[in-house]
């Protein structure tokens, strides 16, 4: 049985970014890759980003998880573009399973999911979703971006 976690995605900041940097929509998506109403649709928190998309406006933006999200006020972005490893985060997810003394069965019931899906994120057979990912750093108290493998 899953439970719906009680983490709600903030990404406002992505937006207020580009536009502190003078960046339009349309110009940022055209950059990605994106069509624009999807950047909207992100922005406005009325689309789910996908983890990929997100590591790669943040990248754009030169901003970390942590800052976009909301679950810091300072911008530690170190200059690590690359692609996100679902081997690390896999690894990373499944330490911090281990550091919290948790079955997958419990992490998946705190963030609303199911055991399966967590043993394939551990297994680097999937990518952990950006809310997923959001849910499990903001209840253990964990960096997103050391999740993701942008820090150590």
């Amino acid at each position: 049985m899953t439970k719906k976690f009680n983490y709600e995605l903030n990404t406002d900041r992505l937006k207020q970014v580009r536009i502190s940097k003078g960046i339009s929509q349309k110009d940022m998506a055209s950059h990605l890759g994106l069509k624009a109403s999807n950047l909207s649709k992100y922005e406005n928190l009325k689309e789910t980003i996908p983890i990929e998309n997100f590591n790669n406006i943040c990248n754009y933006l030169e901003i970390s998880f942590d800052y976009a999200l909301r679950l810091e006020n300072t911008n530690t972005f170190n200059g690590n573009k690359s692609l996100l490893d679902k081997n690390l985060v896999g690894r990373r997810l499944k330490e911090i399973r281990n550091n919290n003394n948790l079955y997958q069965e419990t992490l998946a019931m705190d963030v609303g999911t199911s055991k399966s899906l967590i043993s394939e994120y551990e297994h680097g057979k999937k990518l952990v979703s950006l809310n997923y990912g959001y849910a499990i750093c903001k209840k253990y108290k964990v960096s997103m971006d050391y999740l993701y493998g942008k820090k150590e």
